[in-house]
């Protein structure tokens, strides 16, 4: 890169950051000392924490409630019609800044490596491309390819158990503290394996790309610091040339993996994905493969070393992990909202919206919605209908990998719990600085006395 495409690459950052986070920082701080509840949340950690009493302070306003920039609801039944609506499509940043923001990005330019909610994303575009992008990539996640690689997942399981053992045993020195971070050992490369073998990724990448996409993902919230954009950005970057290098590697030699697949295919058209279009899905399908399922073993793990009473019933009923896995979604979901927008007037539960209105669904909040869950604040893995909630969204944009987190979070957890009866928490844990995405970076855990000795 000359020294004039440097100077002009980090002008155009710099636009685009006062355009959208800054701009949107400043416009939060705001509100909050306007004395908006939701704004606040959107800064405050403690109240990241456990943001489920806020949530329930919106319930009082149906259908929607005011928050920082746009309507929330909290409502299950609004919160789906929203997600099903042909009324409403998705939207992205550049789309909710004011005018003089919009002038400033068209002045920086397209960013040379969009994230996960800028356009071409499948999250950032609706039909036709929305339909184009998800039926390359849709046959990976069918029942029957996720029941097949159920057998090949409870193998990593007892491998990554095994590994993790073994490095609690090695740190322990004699001492008999048998101490392990859950998260780096187990939860997140569970997952990032499994999809790795999929796409026909080296699995030896898994730890820089855990890296990469913890670096990323802050690229789904709003406002974020200079110095946080900055880094968002660097991970983007690095995430996007390597893949680039990686389908150019597959177009000369392909395999048998569904990277191999998307790179040879042409639409009903003739017309192949643009470049771009094939780094954005690879790389979303690459990360929402792993990024989702991480925060759903950290996240449940958690919840049942906070009810033993449940751990008990697993372990007498072990039938009920799939119900067990809907629980934990249900309960403490890996994301916690996600928007629309309306593309036409419309209405929403006899409420009206005009075309551009946007609409927060709090995906967290509606799952406690008691008109559809009974006792909705009690944790409980024999609930008869935790699988209605939202945590993979609705309607068109529902997480084409649902069945197969849910598949990874069964046996992750059901694997882990039998192996170690007795696993207790070593520590306060450390959660995760993200706002849309909710989980663990680090989850300590005592792992004496385990079922099984290492050799």
């Amino acid at each position: 890169m000359t020294l004039t495409s440097s100077v002009s690459s980090s002008v155009g950052t710099t636009l685009r950051w006062g355009a959208t986070h800054g701009l949107m920082r400043a416009a939060i701080r705001r509100q909050v000392r306007a004395g908006n509840p939701d704004a606040r949340l959107l800064l405050d950690p403690v109240m990241q924490a456990d943001p489920f009493p806020h949530y329930e302070m919106l319930r009082a306003s149906h259908p929607f409630a005011p928050g920082a920039f746009a309507r929330l609801t909290v409502h299950h039944d609004v919160a789906t019609a929203v997600l099903r609506s042909d009324d409403f499509g998705v939207t992205h940043p550049t789309e909710v800044v004011p005018a003089p923001a919009k002038a400033a990005l068209a002045l920086a330019g397209p960013p040379r490596n969009p994230g996960p909610i800028e356009p071409p994303s499948m999250l950032a575009v609706d039909a036709p491309d929305h339909l184009r992008y998800r039926k390359l990539v849709s046959r990976a996640f069918t029942a029957k390819r996720v029941a097949a690689l159920r057998e090949r997942t409870s193998a990593v399981a007892q491998e990554l158990l095994d590994d993790m053992d073994r490095a609690a045993h090695d740190g322990a020195h004699g001492r008999g503290d048998l101490t392990v971070d859950l998260v780096e050992r187990y939860a997140s490369l569970l997952p990032v394996t499994v999809i790795s073998e999929m796409l026909g990724v080296p699995t030896s990448m898994r730890d820089q790309f855990l890296a990469w996409g913890d670096g990323a993902a802050t690229s789904l919230d709003m406002g974020l610091t200079r110095r946080a954009h900055a880094s968002m950005e660097r991970n983007l970057a690095a995430l996007n040339d390597w893949m680039r290098e990686h389908l150019r590697r597959l177009r000369r030699e392909p395999g048998d993996d569904l990277l191999s697949n998307i790179v040879g295919q042409v639409d009903d058209d003739g017309a192949g994905l643009s470049e771009q279009e094939l780094v954005s899905t690879a790389l979303l399908v690459l990360a929402a493969g792993f990024e989702t399922t991480v925060n759903l073993i950290g996240n449940g793990t958690s919840q049942l070393f906070a009810h033993p009473e449940q751990r008990e019933r697993l372990a007498a009923e072990p039938d009920l992990w799939p119900t067990a896995v809907d629980e934990i979604l249900r309960f403490d979901p890996p994301v916690e909202r996600t928007a629309r927008r309306a593309k036409v007037d419309t209405e929403i539960a006899g409420k009206p919206l005009a075309a551009g209105d946007l609409v927060v669904t709090v995906l967290a909040g509606a799952n406690r919605d008691p008109q559809v869950f009974t006792d909705p604040a009690t944790f409980d893995v024999g609930r008869a209908n935790a699988k209605e909630h939202l945590a993979f969204s609705s309607g068109p944009h529902f997480c084409l990998g649902a069945s197969l987190a849910r598949m990874e979070g069964e046996v992750a957890l059901r694997a882990l719990f039998e192996r170690h009866p007795r696993l207790a928490p070593a520590g306060p844990p450390r959660r995760r600085p993200t706002r849309i995405l909710r989980g663990y970076a680090e989850l300590p855990v005592r792992l004496e006395p385990a079922v099984t000795t290492v050799g």
